[in-house]
């Protein structure tokens, strides 16, 4: 699950990355919506955290112009203002969701996954391949309902590969959903060390990462 949050409060921004960092999402911030436009030119987002009030223009401004060219992905915005009239007009623009601040922590996540679940149309929140289950809600794991002891980035890359077992992810779309823009000192050969502690982990079991050369890697049942 990526999350890009654009949010000019340093402090508060750098609060919800590390919340949702430690719940199982990467997330890229944007103090502004030019640094926001230039994050979505180069990645896709499963959602957006998008505060009204930016130095370079208003949030409902970036909503706008999203919607108008088709962007679909579920936008939570941000606001400290209480008036009816400002929150509705934000949905009427195309925001899915509206936090007023100050907010939990924890009620921002869960309205980020309840938004994801929706945009996904997931009805159940485990993921599961032959006998290994993935729960993103608690960021878990099991095999033969034995608990599987993973790092968070593990039980990240684990529920990347399953819910794309249909295909193969190339080591640039694990790296995308792994790693945010603030990880400038880690290579794409990071993916090869997590998907081996992986498949060390999923050892005696059925369930296997292919590697496909020159394309990427794909969980499948074996035999």
């Amino acid at each position: 699950m990526r999350v890009l949050i654009v949010e000019d409060a340093q402090d508060m921004a750098e609060a919800v990355r590390t919340h949702l960092h430690r719940a199982g999402m990467t997330c890229d911030v944007a103090n502004d919506c030019a640094r926001a436009e230039d994050c979505l030119a180069v990645t896709r987002y499963d959602a957006i955290v998008l505060d009204i009030h930016l130095p370079d223009r208003p949030g409902t401004a970036l909503l706008r112009d999203l919607r108008a060219r088709g962007e679909r992905m579920p936008v939570l915005m941000l606001t400290a203002l209480f008036s009816v009239d400002d929150r509705v007009s934000a949905l009427d623009l195309g925001a899915d969701d509206y936090l007023v601040k100050p907010f939990d922590h924890r009620e921002l996540e869960a309205r980020l996954r309840a938004l994801i679940r929706r945009g996904a149309d997931t009805k159940s929140e485990e993921i599961t391949l032959g006998q290994l289950a993935w729960n993103p809600a608690t960021l878990s794991a099991r095999l033969d309902d034995t608990p599987l002891a993973l790092t968070r980035r593990e039980t990240v890359l684990l529920g990347l590969l399953m819910r794309n077992s249909d295909r193969i992810m190339s080591k640039e779309n694990l790296y995308e959903g792994l790693f945010s823009f603030a990880d400038v000192d880690v290579g794409l050969n990071a993916i090869e060390l997590y998907v081996a502690r992986l498949r060390k982990k999923l050892a005696g079991s059925h369930v296997v990462i292919e590697t496909h050369r020159g394309l990427g890697y794909r969980m499948q049942i074996d035999g």
